[in-house]
């Protein structure tokens, strides 16, 4: 498979909601110009980063489902990356960026990691 998983309704909630390590998604479509650049900065930082973040690309013009999700999560213009723990969003990206700028993005969630999972908690588990 890769680095990166490509998802969509059907396995979404096995490769973001289940990750057992902060997860980066990739919302993208064939018909976004900029998307056809980042995609090769993205698939070269999956590499980087493998073991450290799942790296995710949802097709957000696919089907129905996926727009579904895209708009769940705020994602409503390409490329945009949504950042995840635990399966909740934690931060978010919107439009091309550098190698350089995506590294220093995802350096900024790695190092954040230890306090998402406070951050992400179900307060509902706290209620007396």
């Amino acid at each position: 498979m890769g680095a990166i998983a490509e998802v969509g309704a059907s396995n979404w909630e096995q490769e973001v909601a289940r990750s057992t390590v902060p997860a980066v998604v990739y919302f993208w479509h064939n018909q976004c110009p900029w998307c056809s650049r980042f995609t090769q900065i993205f698939d070269v930082a999956a590499q980087e980063y493998v073991g450290k973040m799942k790296f995710a690309r949802l097709n957000m013009l696919e089907n129905p489902s996926n727009q579904e999700i895209a708009s769940n999560y705020g994602a409503m213009s390409t490329p945009t990356l949504v950042f995840f723990c635990n399966g909740r969003p934690i931060g978010q990206a919107v439009g091309f960026m550098s190698e350089e700028d995506l590294k220093k993005t995802l350096d900024s969630v790695l190092g954040r990691y230890r306090s998402c999972l406070t951050q992400s908690s179900d307060l509902r588990s706290y209620i007396v």
